[in-house]
């Protein structure tokens, strides 16, 4: 089926953020009284804000608002992104290449404040028709909402829609909603071989991304 429409995610692929994400909420565990769990990291990729805000309050321990969890944790993360951006190498190149043959669209699990700000801050969101954030949605990643909220808003079927993703859960989420997935590992949190499988594409870089993984 021909593809009318690109989705990317953000987090791991386009900014180079779940380092950044680790650190803030180990540290705003630590600072308030909770218990870090070492498989709090990969627990949380791909939850939304309202549900890792309330993982940390119910599981870790931290006795605060899970709304107050999660501006705090996204306040410390934007200002980091507003000191120095950890973009991926060639990720804003991948953009504009990609969406001068096709409408974007943007399905993240970041807070919406920290979706525009790191667009704006790399310069690329005039590229993007339609950006979600899975707070936005019922379910994050591995759950398809956040996935088919973005074919939705760009007026293109899901099964039209090509997703490129770099974790476990946001391939799962891609490929749960129909879309064609093209899955850019992440070489820190790497998907598993479960995951993998339901890629159609696996491409070792960003800088790998062009009209033919694209369209097949």
């Amino acid at each position: 089926m021909p593809v009318d429409a690109v989705i990317f995610d953000l987090d791991g692929l386009i900014v180079d953020s779940e380092a950044v994400w680790d650190e803030a909420r180990r540290r705003y565990v630590d600072q308030h009284g909770g218990t870090w769990r070492e498989e709090a990291t990969r627990a949380m990729m791909g939850m939304s804000s309202v549900e890792w805000s309330r993982y940390v309050a119910e599981e870790l321990g931290v006795n605060l608002p899970p709304e107050r969890i999660s501006a705090d944790v996204a306040g410390a993360v934007g200002d980091i992104y507003r000191e120095q951006l950890p973009l991926i190498p060639g990720a804003t190149e991948a953009v504009e290449r990609i969406a001068a043959r096709w409408p974007l669209g943007l399905a993240s699990s970041s807070n919406r404040e920290l979706i525009d700000l790191v667009l704006e801050l790399a310069g690329i969101d005039r590229h993007f028709r339609v950006t979600v954030s899975s707070e936005e949605v019922g379910a994050g990643k591995p759950a398809p909402d956040v996935y088919l909220e973005a074919a939705r808003r760009l007026g293109v079927e899901p099964g039209r829609c090509a997703a490129i993703e770099d974790s476990h859960n946001g391939i799962l989420s891609a490929s749960a909603a129909g879309m064609r997935v093209i899955a850019v590992p992440n070489h820190e949190f790497k998907p598993d071989p479960e995951a993998l499988a339901k890629a159609d594409v696996v491409l070792d870089s960003i800088t790998e991304l062009d009209e033919a993984a694209v369209a097949g």
